[in-house]
């Protein structure tokens, strides 16, 4: 997820001075969110003694490996993200948790176990979330060039690709250019990518799905044809977009329509940085069903406090009470279905106009697949995503784009097969 603190933390979180020698589960973490959570496991557990570390996502993996190899001061308890879960799993550093994904955590959705379930299916990690994608978009806007802000009816006008692309046009010639479908090209990622057949590395080979060279031609048609507002990703000028403040390089006003974000870019991204937009949203599924980031907890397969960890573990990602106070206290979508189930039709989201949003993300999480993962997505979709610029920008032909694509990736991976 977005939400990376730039400072380290070495937390005691066991109510009171502990003594030198006292037994104690370690865990470690890039997101402030599980320190956040100890607090709600604590007041349960009141006797667990826990040291909880937190490490900035810059460099948490270059200070967890090295401890996983070796073994010296290894966390119990480790969390890892969706651009290089992936990689662990199969490492030997995960601990196996089938039988706490298969009993107490039956009920989590599907996705969230397929990304950690190894080539044995054996399951090495749980997730207290899911994070499927929708596309958020101005209701104003909706209603002043579509003609009505209906969910229902937004979404059967954008329901495929080509839908998509049609309304964006629709925008530019209703708006006489003054409004776009999307802030940046570079929303479109996250979509396309959940749409592969296929991940970036089968059987040590590099695989570029065809959906992604579609992904190549459509950013550059809404970069040439004006269907996006020309910024960057989490740019100045793209939360500009959020609040209606964005101007072109002639100081001309641009509304944009959308963007596309997954269940925690309503509370951290949209919430925070457009507060005063609040009720002139709404949310759909778009053209794809996706999902964008996440966090994995495991337990470090040479613990000496297995037992704790998996109890750790269970009680953050399976316990009916804490997911659902967490829900409620968040707004975070939890990943266990029968809790969903439970309390999604108590919402009704001011900032949406009074949608429920977490009964629509239920839905939308039925359709996601996370078996698209590789273990080498986080540097190869850096390296992808560097070659989409150059070619929207027109720096480059397809073919060069493509062709520096593959060369970069085989001199970041040279053990890879690159055809």
């Amino acid at each position: 997820m977005k939400r990376f603190l730039v400072i380290a933390l070495s937390l005691l979180v066991a109510g009171g001075a502990m003594a030198q020698d006292a037994k104690k589960l370690v865990v470690w973490s890039f997101t402030d969110e599980l320190q956040k959570m100890m607090a709600y496991y604590q007041k349960d557990n009141p006797d667990v003694k826990i040291e909880f570390t937190l490490v900035p996502n810059d460099v948490y993996q270059s200070k967890l490996k090295p401890v996983l190899q070796s073994g010296q001061g290894a966390p119990d308890v480790f969390s890892l993200e969706a651009g290089y879960v992936k990689g662990y799993v199969g490492s030997g550093w995960m601990g196996d948790l089938t039988a706490l994904a298969n009993g107490a955590g039956k009920n989590t959705i599907q996705y969230t176990k397929d990304v950690v379930t190894d080539a044995n299916g054996k399951i090495h990690g749980m997730s207290w979330q899911a994070t499927p994608g929708a596309f958020f978009y101005r209701r104003s806007l909706a209603k002043q060039y579509l003609g009505t802000d209906d969910p229902v009816k937004v979404q059967a006008m954008i329901k495929d690709l080509k839908s998509f692309v049609a309304v964006a046009d629709k925008l530019k010639v209703a708006s006489k250019g003054s409004a776009v479908m999307i802030a940046s090209t570079g929303d479109l990622f996250q979509v396309f990518k959940s749409g592969r057949k296929a991940p970036w590395v089968v059987n040590n080979t590099l695989i570029v799905d065809p959906v992604m060279t579609s992904l190549l031609d459509t950013v550059k048609l809404f970069h040439d044809k004006g269907y996006e507002g020309r910024q960057g990703q989490w740019s100045e000028g793209w939360f500009a977009g959020m609040k209606g403040t964005l101007k072109d390089e002639k100081s001309n006003p641009i509304s944009v329509f959308g963007y596309l974000l997954p269940t925690w870019g309503l509370p951290y991204v949209l919430k925070q940085n457009a507060p005063d937009t609040s009720g002139d949203w709404a949310m759909v599924q778009g053209p794809i069903p996706y999902f964008w980031g996440g966090t994995w907890l495991t337990m470090y397969s040479k613990s000496k406090m297995k037992p704790e960890a998996q109890k750790l573990i269970e009680y953050l990602t399976t316990n009916d009470k804490f997911l659902t106070a967490w829900a409620k206290d968040t707004g975070d979508f939890v990943s266990k279905s029968t809790v969903v189930d439970a309390i999604k039709g108590t919402y009704s989201e001011a900032y949406l106009g009074g949608q429920n949003h977490y009964a629509q993300f239920a839905e939308m999480a039925k359709n996601v697949s996370g078996k698209v993962l590789s273990g080498f997505d986080q540097e190869i979709e850096t390296i992808f995503q560097e070659q989409m610029t150059a070619y929207q920008n027109g720096e480059k032909d397809k073919a060069t784009a493509i062709k520096d694509f593959k060369e970069g990736v085989s001199s970041q991976f040279p053990d890879l097969k690159v055809n």
